[in-house]
This record gives structure tokens, C-alpha cells and sequence, in this order.
């Protein structure tokens, strides 16, 4: 009996060793471009202003703070973005956000951090919901990638997440502009880690941070969708480096952002 204990005490090690490697291996992955565009750039040393022609998303009526204020905000100083909740959910996708105010960033944030990075039938069916008319073929890429992620990291190529291991992404700042003169297609840039949970709550060693990725989201029968259309993802523009603690940073548009 105590044989038979060892062999399945050393049979749940070699699991939980096996399942700590996919986990490694995913998250140093940086994540798989799901669509042409949300890509995970990882840019965050090299500032790049944004285009000219662009307007910032209005966040609605605000006090506008002294010129001396604007010079020495930064995000962790200026009010944070407090994101709209989703009214509701479908295959594993919030849905529901606002047209006007902080909508397209609230669903930005939210989609990314719910994407599927290892399940290949859960994001074909979550971007099947948030996905725009016209942008359908970036489904297809998108379980691709998930499925090749899937292969590199040793498991079959398709399939769910494996048991008790947990990928979660957190975005924790954004900012966002116009990309037409309505305010109907919306480019927003998201600073985000992602971390790894084994079995029994076994931390992440080697959590990935200070990536940076792009959704482009354009107002479509009552929500805002994810648009993979190379009118709008040769626009899309690419942000000053986040600093939570520079001016520059505010500056540029970051913001951070809150889950209420």
C-alpha cells in the first residue's frame, strides 16, 4: 500500500511538474495574437506619438484641471478610468457596453482579460460574439494561433485548458482615441501582466508583465466589436510607454483602470 502511495504521490508531482511547464511556457509566450487586431506588442521602452489626426475618446463632462496640474499628473495621481460593467454575457464573453463615455474601453479591457488562450473551442465561440461583420476571418486565425500555442507547449491541438491550471490576464491601464470623425471605430491600447495559478493555488515564479496590446472596436448593432479591417488597423497608431508614475504618460492619454 505505502508502494502504491508513492507511486501516486510521485504520479501527482510529475502532473503538477508537467502542468507548471505548459503554464511557464504560455505565459513567456506573451500570448498569441488572437486577431490581426489585438496583438500583443510588448512595446515599452520606445515611445511612439500617436497620429495627429486622431481624437482622443471623450470620457464625457469633466473639470478640466489647471495647466499647472496637467504638467505634474500622472496616472497614479490623476483620477483613474472607472470602466463600465457589461450587462450581459454570452459564450463566455461579456457584452453590453455603452456607446459614449469609457464603452469601447470597458469592453476592450474586458475582452481581453476574458480571452481564452489555451481553450481553442472557447475562443472560437467567445470571438464568434464580440467579432465585427466584415472581420469573420480573424476567428479562423484566431483558433490557429490558440491551436499552435496548444502544439508548442506540448499538449494536443485541440482541446480545453488543462485541469487546475489557470492563465489570467490583468489589464491595468489604457487609453483610447478616435479613429473617424463619429467616434464610431475606437483604438485602445492596454497595459496588461498575465500569471499563471497551479493546482492548490501554486504561485506563478516568472508572471509576465508590462506587455502592451492593441483591440480596435467599432459601434455595431448595439455594442462595440472587435474589427480586424485594414482600413482602421493601418490607424491604429502606438502609444508613449506606460509609467504609471510619469507626467508624460498622463499626458499621452494613459489612464489607470478600475473594475467597480
Amino acid at each position: 500500500m505505502l508502494d502504491r502511495h508513492d507511486r501516486a504521490a510521485r504520479g501527482a508531482r510529475l502532473r503538477l511538474i508537467a502542468i507548471g511547464v505548459v503554464a511557464a511556457a504560455v505565459v513567456a509566450a506573451g500570448g498569441v495574437a488572437l486577431v490581426n487586431g489585438l496583438s500583443d506588442d510588448g512595446k515599452t521602452t520606445e515611445p511612439n506619438a500617436a497620429p495627429a489626426s486622431t481624437a482622443p475618446v471623450s470620457p464625457g463632462p469633466t473639470s478640466s484641471p489647471s495647466p499647472s496640474a496637467t504638467r505634474t499628473l500622472t496616472p497614479n495621481t490623476a483620477k483613474a478610468v472607472h470602466l463600465n460593467k457589461p450587462t450581459g454575457q454570452k459564450d463566455g464573453a461579456s457584452t453590453g457596453f455603452p456607446r459614449y463615455g469609457f464603452g469601447a474601453m470597458s469592453a476592450a479591457v474586458y475582452h481581453l482579460d476574458e480571452l481564452s488562450m489555451l481553450d481553442d473551442d472557447m475562443v472560437r465561440r467567445q470571438l464568434s460574439v464580440i467579432t465585427a461583420k466584415g472581420s469573420e476571418d480573424s476567428i479562423d486565425k484566431a483558433v490557429s494561433d490558440v491551436r499552435k500555442l496548444r502544439e508548442k507547449v506540448g499538449l494536443p491541438p485541440s482541446g480545453g485548458t488543462p485541469a487546475g491550471l489557470t492563465i489570467t490576464t490583468n489589464v491595468d491601464a489604457a487609453q483610447a482615441w478616435s479613429l473617424n470623425s463619429d467616434g464610431s471605430v475606437i483604438t485602445v491600447w492596454m497595459h496588461y501582466s498575465r500569471t499563471a495559478t497551479l493546482p492548490k493555488g501554486g504561485p506563478d515564479d516568472s508572471p509576465l508583465k508590462d506587455q502592451l496590446a492593441n483591440m480596435i472596436l467599432q459601434w455595431e448593432d448595439g455594442d462595440w466589436k472587435i474589427t480586424t479591417d485594414p482600413k482602421w488597423t493601418a490607424k491604429k497608431g502606438d502609444p508613449m510607454p506606460y509609467n504609471p508614475d510619469s507626467p508624460a504618460s498622463a499626458k499621452d492619454g494613459w489612464g489607470v483602470v478600475i473594475r467597480d
